[in-house]
C-alpha cells in the first residue's frame, strides 16, 4: 500500500517544475497541473508539487516509506542555484538573460541506465516524439510500478530480451540496435555503473562513447544528467548556435567552472530567442 506520508524537501534557489521538465533533460514527467508532476524513477511513482521554499514529494506506488536520501538527491537539494545564477559576467548580457529566465531550473539526477537509453532515443527526435518511444518501450516490458497502473522503465535485462523488431515498433528506426546492443553492454556486465561512477569527467566519456551509437553529445548528457558531472557542456544544434552568435563559437569555460553544465541549462531553456 502507498504511503501517505509527505516528504518536504527544501530546494536553495527554489524549483519550476514546469521549466525543469521542459529543459529536455526528463522525459517520463507526467504533468498534472501547474506546479505538479508525476514522476516515476527508481522502481517508484511519486506525486511533486511545489512550494515557495522547495517541494513536498508524496509516495503513490507500494512502499514502505519515502527514501529521504534518494529524493533529496534527484532533486539536487544540497546545491545553492541562487548562487549559480549569479555568476554570469555583467557584460554578458545574453548568459544574464538565460539565468534569469532560466530561475527554477535544477539539474535531476536520474538513473544512469534510464538515462543513457533515452538520450540514445533523442537522437534527431523533437521531445514529444523521445517521450512517446520511451513509453513504448516500457509498455512492451510490460511491468508496472508496484500499486500503479504506471509501467517501470525495464531493467538491461528487460530491455535485452527485447528483439529488435519490437524495439523497432516503439519507433527507434536505426537506434533500435543501438538500443540493443548497449542493453546487453550493461546486462552482460561489459558496461557497470558503480565502475562508471567511479571515473573522472574524461574518463567516463570515453568509456560512454564506446557503445554504439553514442558520440559525445549523448555522453555529455548522459553524464550531466544521470552522473551530475555539472562542469560538462552538451551542445546540440541550439547550443551551437547561440555559441556561434554570441561567443565566436566557443563558450568561455573558465569563467564557470564546475557549472558549465547549469549554464548551458539556462541557454537551452532560452532557445526559442535564438
Amino acid at each position: 500500500m502507498s504511503t501517505s506520508e509527505i516528504l518536504h524537501i527544501p530546494l536553495k534557489g527554489g524549483i519550476d517544475l514546469d521549466k525543469t521538465e521542459e529543459s529536455g533533460q526528463c522525459f517520463r514527467w507526467r504533468r498534472i497541473e501547474q506546479g505538479v508532476y508525476d514522476i516515476p524513477a527508481f522502481g517508484q511513482l511519486i506525486r511533486v508539487r511545489e512550494n515557495w521554499v522547495g517541494i513536498n514529494v508524496e509516495m503513490l506506488s507500494d512502499a514502505d516509506s519515502i527514501d529521504a536520501d534518494l529524493w533529496n538527491s534527484y532533486f539536487d537539494s544540497k546545491l545553492n542555484y541562487e548562487k549559480i545564477r549569479k555568476m554570469p559576467d555583467k557584460k554578458d548580457e545574453f548568459l544574464c538573460e538565460c539565468a534569469k529566465y532560466g530561475k527554477g531550473i535544477r539539474i535531476i539526477k536520474q538513473d544512469p541506465f534510464e538515462t543513457l537509453i533515452t538520450f540514445i532515443i533523442s537522437q534527431r527526435k523533437s521531445i514529444p516524439a523521445i517521450k512517446t518511444s520511451v513509453e513504448k518501450i516500457c509498455e512492451a516490458v510490460g511491468r508496472k510500478i508496484p500499486g500503479t497502473d504506471v509501467y517501470d522503465f525495464p531493467t538491461a535485462e528487460e530491455l535485452y530480451a527485447l528483439d529488435e523488431k519490437t524495439l523497432a515498433d516503439c519507433g527507434l528506426g536505426y537506434r533500435a540496435p543501438y538500443i540493443h546492443a548497449t542493453a546487453e553492454a550493461f546486462a552482460h556486465g561489459d558496461m557497470n555503473v558503480a565502475a562508471l561512477s567511479e571515473m573522472n569527467d574524461e574518463e567516463l566519456l570515453n568509456a560512454l562513447m564506446t557503445l554504439k551509437g553514442v558520440g559525445i553529445k549523448i555522453a555529455n548528457c548522459t553524464a550531466l544528467f544521470a552522473f551530475h558531472r555539472l562542469d560538462l557542456f552538451p551542445i546540440d544544434v541550439w547550443i551551437q548556435r547561440a555559441l556561434d552568435t554570441y561567443y565566436d563559437g566557443t563558450f568561455p569555460l573558465e569563467k564557470y567552472h564546475p557549472y558549465n553544465g547549469i549554464m548551458q541549462q539556462y541557454m537551452f531553456a532560452e532557445r526559442h530567442e535564438l
